[in-house]
């Protein structure tokens, strides 16, 4: 929560990090790139407990993202308790059901169909921890009133990217749940009215026998993704 008092500008130093030389920004680069071209996502999961305080790392860096105006329109529950993940999957499944008997529509079904996704969620109880994600409407400073967010699905983006990067470099597997709608993550996660869930991660350490789609190993190579303007 800010306090209207802190916000004032005063520039300061950057952080400390070690100077690289040209060659040394090179392979930092590639093995950051060679690290995150081995994450992929998989609906298995392994029992195996994982720790709070891994949860917790991953979420203070994507707290750490950039965001409009640094309002860090953000909240993340994570969920561990096996009755609250059970009800989880209970109401996304009753969603999920209205969505693949019609609500999504044949086109989209259809794109989904290589992904081999289906109303079933199991994954929602096997994962050790679930992360809902909210996107804050608006903010309050600390004397109550209220403050107005700004590019506030761009920063969630933003901070949901940092956190799947950081659980994959501490050798975890998630999974992006997205039911339509997910008004009912507000009850369960006890969270006001002025957030709106955005999505759920499943969060654990892959089963032995982990499988991945084939068809979503398959990415657009760089010269389609990007346009150099030297």
């Amino acid at each position: 929560m800010f306090a209207k008092s802190d916000l004032r500008y005063t520039a300061q130093p950057l952080p400390p990090r070690p100077a690289l030389t040209d060659a040394q920004v090179l392979t930092a680069a590639r093995t950051f790139e060679d690290a995150m071209s081995t994450r992929c996502t998989t609906r298995d999961f392994d029992t195996r407990p994982v720790e709070r305080a891994v949860i917790e790392s991953a979420i203070r860096t994507a707290g750490g993202a950039p965001s409009g105006a640094n309002h860090q329109p953000w909240h993340f529950v994570a969920i561990g308790n096996p009755a609250l993940k059970a009800q989880v999957r209970a109401a996304a499944e009753e969603e999920e059901a209205r969505f693949y008997e019609g609500a999504a529509g044949d086109e989209w079904l259809s794109a989904l169909e290589p992904i081999g996704t289906g109303p079933s969620k199991p994954h929602l109880e096997d994962a050790p921890w679930l992360i809902v994600i909210f996107a804050q409407r608006y903010g309050e400073f600390d004397d109550g009133t209220r403050y107005k967010n700004y590019y506030v699905n761009e920063s969630v983006g933003i901070a949901t990217g940092f956190l799947i990067a950081a659980l994959h470099q501490a050798g975890l597997s998630s999974l992006t749940h997205t039911p339509n709608p997910m008004k009912f993550l507000n009850d369960l996660c006890q969270r006001p009215a002025s957030e709106k869930p955005v999505m759920i991660l499943a969060v654990g350490h892959a089963a032995a026998d982990a499988t991945t789609p084939s068809a979503a190993r398959i990415k657009k190579p760089l010269d389609q993704i990007m346009t150099a303007l030297d």
